[in-house]
């Protein structure tokens, strides 16, 4: 088992709910074209739309994902974490940061699909899917987490540039709109969201997510495997 990575800053380990962003990257709504008007969405969305990824999804740097026969491949969702340091509920957007401890780089990783509303858990929620960064950048140490770029490589090769100033809420007015109906608590994390057309990569292929610039986030890799492989090698 990857060991769960341990954090420099308070509250020191992620201890609490990982929730996910979707549709908060203007690109993927444009997408969904006069669906997003159909049924099952009838309407863009006019709230964050949140997942969850339980326990057995997280993984640390360095962490070998399981690739699952379905499909062959899986894509990179690359992002930026807000690890949650003071309990936030109802916060305001321009008091929201004050409750953050720091930023985390993700990859929450999942198999290819284009439906959005009530986020499958089995495509979503794989074993050890979402590999997070080795540590946590304080936020005083960051500059704006709206205005950090990701560069995700795939075998050397950089296959996308993540620009987290683009979307929908920014990091505070994501955090107002998401503590009006929830509380975070500390040790919780809150993904910022994913962008349109992620990079799908296989097994016997490796990953990684850096942002220039932001030498506190450390740089994230990750590999993939086969899943009967690695379902082999774990019975042995």
């Amino acid at each position: 088992m990857t060991p769960q990575p341990t954090f420099a800053v308070p509250p020191y380990r992620l201890s609490g709910v990982v929730y996910g962003t979707l549709l908060n990257d203007p690109a993927t709504v444009s997408a969904l074209g006069d669906a997003v008007h159909a049924a099952p969405y009838k309407a863009p969305p006019k709230a964050p739309v949140l997942y969850l990824q339980p326990r057995h999804t997280l993984a640390g740097d360095g962490a070998a994902v399981a690739v699952p026969a379905e499909g062959g491949a899986l894509e990179i969702g690359a992002t930026l974490g807000l690890v949650i340091g003071r309990t936030a509920c109802r916060v305001t957007e321009a008091d929201a940061l004050a409750h953050v401890a720091g930023g985390v780089l993700v990859a929450d990783l999942c198999i290819p699909h284009s439906a959005f509303y009530r986020p499958s858990v089995r495509l979503r929620a794989r074993d050890g899917s979402c590999v997070l960064g080795p540590v946590v950048a304080p936020l005083a140490d960051m500059s704006d987490p709206n205005a950090v770029e990701l560069t995700v490589r795939v075998d050397g090769k950089t296959v996308q540039t993540v620009r987290l100033a683009d979307m929908v809420r920014p990091a505070a007015r994501l955090l107002q709109d998401v503590t009006e109906f929830m509380t975070l608590r500390p040790g919780d994390l809150l993904l910022l969201g994913l962008v349109e057309a992620a990079p799908q990569v296989g097994a016997g292929q490796r990953f990684s997510i850096e942002a220039p610039g932001q030498a506190g986030l450390g740089h994230l890799e990750g590999h993939l495997v086969a899943e009967a492989a690695m379902n082999t090698e774990a019975a042995a």
